[in-house]
């Protein structure tokens, strides 16, 4: 019987249009990993600090494939 339910709700999905399925997706997934204002935030303030410190040169930036080459060369020792 769910299983029946279940296939039914999967045909009813897939003639939904795309922004409306969109929606239901968004809307699962905040269900099962919910949306933190006050973390997001933090987040956001990181990155824009971040990002001024690259664009104003307070940060020396490094190669990610150099960045790679010292960790294999460690984890080789």
């Amino acid at each position: 019987m769910v299983a029946l339910r279940q296939e039914q709700l999967f045909e009813e999905i897939n003639i939904l249009p795309v922004d409306l399925k969109t929606k239901i997706v968004d809307q699962i997934l905040n269900s099962i990993n919910p949306i933190h204002k006050s973390i997001d935030d933090l987040w956001i303030e990181e990155v824009n600090k971040r990002k001024n410190d690259i664009e104003y040169g307070n940060v020396k930036l490094i190669n990610g494939d150099d960045v790679f080459s010292k960790i294999a060369q460690r984890l080789k020792a």
